[in-house]
C-alpha cells in the first residue's frame, strides 16, 4: 500500500541572514525538527536566495552527494579540487565528497540576487574519491516530459552520483498528464514543486510544497496549473 508525507511550503524550516534567505525541507543549521531529518537517502533540500556579491567562505564536506541546482541568477564555485567554475541558470553541478572536500560557493553578480536548490544525499560507499561534474541541461527536454537530470549512471542522461537516485525536472502544461514508472524497486520518492500546482496520484501540491511517497510502482503527475517540478527517486535505505 502506498504511504506519502506531505510537507506543505509553509511548513519548513526558514532562517534569514541577510544575505541569506533559506527554507529548510529537513532539519538543517539551526533548525531541527525530529519529524523531519530525512527521507530516505535525502537528507538536505535547501531552497535559498543569495544576495549579490555574497555567499558561503571556504567550508568542508565528506561522504556527502551533494547536488546545485541554479534557478535564477549564477554560483560561482571553488574547491580544493582545483575546480573554479560559474553555475549558472540552467546547469546542474555534483560533487561526490567522499573522503573530503573544502569548497565556497557565491553569488558573483553586483546587481541580481542567485536563487537555487542544494540538495544533498547520503552515498551507497563512503570514502570514495571526491569528484566534481556540471553540465549544461537542455530545458527543452523538459516540456511535457520527465527529463534526466541525474542517475547512477555515468554513461545515462545527467549527471551522475554514487546512489541508485533518479532526478528529473519537469515543465507541464496546465492539463497536461504523464506517468511516472519506478526505475529501482524499493526506492521512494519525493516530489518537489518548483512553481505551479499539480497532483500525484490525485495529492494536490502547490508552490514549493515537497510529497514524499513509498510502496508504489507508477505514478500519475498532472498540472494543474503550468507548473515545474523535480522528481527525486532514490533508495530509502
Amino acid at each position: 500500500m502506498q504511504n506519502i508525507i506531505l510537507h506543505k511550503a509553509n511548513t519548513r524550516g526558514h532562517a534569514n541572514h541577510g544575505w541569506l534567505y533559506a527554507y529548510h525541507s529537513f532539519s538543517f543549521a539551526s533548525w531541527y525538527n525530529p519529524e523531519r531529518v530525512q527521507f530516505g537517502v535525502l537528507r538536505v533540500l535547501n531552497d535559498d536566495t543569495i544576495a549579490s556579491g555574497m555567499g558561503f567562505g571556504e567550508h568542508g564536506h565528506d561522504n556527502m552527494e551533494i547536488i546545485t541546482i541554479p534557478l535564477e541568477g549564477d554560483l560561482a564555485h571553488k574547491d580544493s579540487m582545483g575546480n573554479a567554475e560559474t553555475i549558472k541558470t540552467g546547469d546542474v553541478q555534483v560533487m561526490s565528497a567522499g573522503t573530503g572536500i573544502r569548497h565556497s560557493e557565491f553569488n558573483p553578480n553586483a546587481d541580481q540576487q542567485t536563487k537555487l536548490f542544494q540538495i544533498w544525499l547520503f552515498p551507497r560507499v563512503r570514502n570514495v574519491e571526491p569528484r566534481y561534474q556540471q553540465i549544461t541541461l537542455d530545458v527543452t527536454k523538459q516540456k511535457n516530459n520527465f527529463a534526466q537530470i541525474l542517475s547512477p549512471n555515468a554513461d545515462d542522461a545527467g549527471v551522475w552520483i554514487h546512489q541508485d537516485a533518479w532526478f528529473h525536472l519537469a515543465d507541464f502544461d496546465n492539463g497536461f498528464s504523464k506517468t511516472y514508472s519506478i526505475k529501482k524497486e524499493g526506492n521512494g520518492m519525493y516530489v518537489f514543486v518548483i512553481s505551479g500546482s499539480i497532483s500525484v496520484d490525485g495529492q494536490e501540491l502547490e508552490t514549493r510544497d515537497g510529497l514524499g511517497i513509498t510502496d508504489f510502482e507508477t505514478l500519475e503527475i498532472k498540472a494543474s496549473t503550468n507548473a515545474k517540478f523535480l522528481l527525486m527517486e532514490i533508495p530509502m535505505e
